[in-house]
């Protein structure tokens, strides 16, 4: 016991530079494992929170582009969300590392955009952007006739018309498929580890400390299945988070009655 916690002190935020710098040699235990790729899941964390937050409102600006009649700002936004829904993730972090790399021989301002923490972020706040953008677009689509005729019948009109019934509606529509584009989100976060992008310092994600372990004890069903375990986990968090802002977005619809509890009434007397 104590063994582990000496290495849960020495491991638990290697990925993010702090504690033991060097890598367990030999005799790896199971807390080593579940620490060190525990420690990875930080980065993991932080790419889906991340481009999630951040592409939730570009994701928006590109479902209004879509649906306006400006045949620029809608093309445009249609050949966004075409270009990265119809390309793989995987060659999108390639693309984006050699454009950021050849752009860092010419501006010394571009020399983050090499490293895994800012142009990886990018290449998923795009791309979550762009499915999150086209969910958005078919709740628009979507919203009834009725709502928006009661919002002009209120003089609601612009922004005011926007803000109080078309974007609640939209995001009421749109919330279970989002939620879904959550949670793909995350789990596309261990595709950082083959990109090009490199490791900072080689304090990797939660991959990279599981194919570690893999390479090493030339066992994948340890490291994998606790891989497994940390991401299923991130999924029951976010089915719980987004959970309960869904029910905040639908706290006005009618909620189901409770049913009335079962008693046991035995008929002795006819």
């Amino acid at each position: 016991m104590e063994e582990c916690i000496q290495t849960i002190t020495d491991y638990a935020f290697r990925s993010i530079g702090f504690g033991e710098r060097l890598l367990p040699r030999s005799d790896f235990t199971l807390c080593q494992q579940f620490t060190l790729i525990g420690s990875g899941m930080i980065w993991n964390v932080y790419f889906g929170v991340l481009a999630l937050v951040s592409g939730f409102f570009l994701a928006t600006a590109v479902a209004l582009g879509k649906a306006a009649k400006n045949p620029v700002i809608r093309k445009a936004s249609e050949w966004f969300i075409f270009i990265f829904r119809g390309s793989p993730l995987f060659i999108q972090f390639f693309f984006a590392y050699f454009f950021f790399l050849s752009l860092k021989g010419q501006f010394a301002f571009f020399s983050p955009f090499t490293a895994a923490w800012l142009g990886a972020l990018i290449v998923l706040f795009l791309n979550t952007a762009a499915y999150s953008g086209e969910i958005f677009y078919g709740a628009l689509q979507c919203i009834p006739k009725g709502d928006t005729e009661a919002a002009d019948a209120y003089g609601l009109s612009g922004w005011t018309r926007f803000r109080r019934v078309i974007w609640p509606t939209m995001l009421r529509l749109a919330w279970p498929a989002y939620t879904n584009e959550a949670i793909f989100l995350f789990h596309s976060t261990t595709l950082v580890y083959f990109s090009g992008f490199p490791a900072w310092q080689q304090k990797g994600d939660a991959l990279y400390y599981a194919s570690f372990f893999a390479d090493k004890t030339f066992n994948p069903f340890v490291p994998y299945p606790i891989l497994a375990f940390y991401f299923i986990l991130v999924t029951l968090v976010i089915i719980a988070i987004m959970g309960r802002i869904g029910r905040r977005l639908n706290r006005h619809l009618p909620q189901d009655a409770p049913r009335p509890k079962f008693r046991f009434r035995p008929q002795i007397i006819r």
